[in-house]
């Protein structure tokens, strides 16, 4: 059955977010979503005189794939990706899972495998290609949303279809001050971090990446970070769910991990000897996004929060710690969820989830709501 808002959201997702030109290659990954939205895409590429490649993915079967998954096999799986992705201009994942956790019986070995002999596919892709990734709503999406299956949907294509440039005056703004900072501190519950972001870039994610969107982000110096963190928002990596993670840092590495699953934790951060180091800070402000659901796209992006992430650092915001690893976790600091402060050479940016300064304030949830 056609829904316009596909049509709209591959528009978007072409004309915006991959700005495809005439007779580009474009590869389009459609992970258990309808195939309604897989041809409104195709339809949309072929309208801007690109050319549309498409693979059709089944999380099931991916599972299956890597319970017994050999080195010879990924070897030559990766070979080929890798020979594909080199003819692509562009990239365009959307992600849907009937269940977030269908990999948890995977062992780690493998995934860590996986990760490894794929990484020069992604790397090739995130430092290639154009590319933007977006999950598909779901009724599993709903439910960990705490949303029926129709409202989320509502909620999805609302956020997902965003007009992006409103906020690229601020994310500007965001993006030189970060660039002009040393110093950054983050206070909150069982939260007292610091560490310095001097000299390394910072990066505006406004809709050209990922959608949902709305950060910008940057790495902090490998060997700045100290203190202590406490995420108050539940995550999941490697369809294993973890709640309450709470890191501990002395010259910028995590020296004590905790949580629900802290072995399984600590197993995920001993991958490499760059999983214990951090490779992004970023501050989101998408005005939409408020609770989590344990779905990073979205989690990341939420009014008010900052995300740390332990592992692979951005090329084009590195701080040269490298990794098979990067797992976003996010802290919310809005009232509700406890509060917290950010200064940036001991000047308050950002109170309880407020942007203070004044080019900035166009980022908070309250101001946009207000021109809705």
């Amino acid at each position: 059955m056609h829904d316009a808002r596909f049509d709209k959201l591959a528009k978007l997702l072409v004309e915006y977010s991959t700005r495809l030109k005439r007779n580009e290659n474009v590869l389009i990954e459609a992970f258990d979503v309808p195939d309604e939205m897989t041809i409104a895409l195709i339809r949309a590429v072929r309208k801007a005189g690109a050319i549309p490649f498409v693979q059709v993915q089944r999380a099931r079967i991916g599972r299956e794939l890597a319970l017994e998954a050999s080195d010879r096999q990924l070897t030559l799986a990766a070979r080929h990706e890798l020979a594909r992705m080199k003819k692509m201009h562009a990239y365009i994942a959307l992600r849907g899972s009937n269940n977030i956790t269908e990999l948890s019986d995977v062992p780690v070995a493998k995934m860590q495998l996986v990760a490894k002999k794929m990484r020069p596919v992604q790397d090739q892709r995130v430092k290639k290609t154009k590319w933007v990734v977006l999950r598909w709503p779901t009724p599993s999406m709903a439910q960990l949303a705490g949303m029926s299956t129709q409202a989320f949907e509502d909620f999805y294509f609302e956020v997902c279809t965003l007009d992006y440039r409103r906020l690229q005056p601020g994310m500007r703004a965001l993006k030189a001050l970060m660039e002009k900072t040393d110093r950054v501190e983050i206070k909150g519950p069982g939260t007292d971090l610091r560490f310095s972001i001097k000299g390394i870039p910072a990066v505006i994610c406004g809709g050209d990446r990922n959608i949902p969107d709305g950060e910008v982000f940057t790495a902090p110096v490998k060997t700045s970070v100290e203190g202590h963190i406490t995420f108050n928002a539940p995550t999941i990596y490697q369809s294993i769910a973890f709640d309450g993670i709470r890191l501990d840092f002395r010259e910028g590495k995590i020296v004590q991990a905790t949580s629900n699953q802290t072995e399984k934790l600590n197993k995920i951060l001993d991958s490499d000897a760059g999983a214990r180091y951090i490779g992004e800070f970023s501050l989101g402000f998408n005005p939409y996004v408020l609770e989590p659901m344990r779905d990073i796209l979205f989690d990341e992006k939420i009014a008010g929060s900052f995300h740390f992430t332990p592992g692979q650092a951005y090329e084009e915001a590195d701080n040269s710690n490298r990794s098979q690893v990067h797992w976003d976790m996010v802290n919310i600091q809005r009232p509700s969820y406890g509060g917290g402060e950010i200064y940036f050479d001991r000047k308050l940016i950002r109170r309880n989830g407020e942007f203070l300064p004044k080019p900035l304030r166009s980022l908070n949830r309250s101001n946009f709501v207000k021109r809705r």
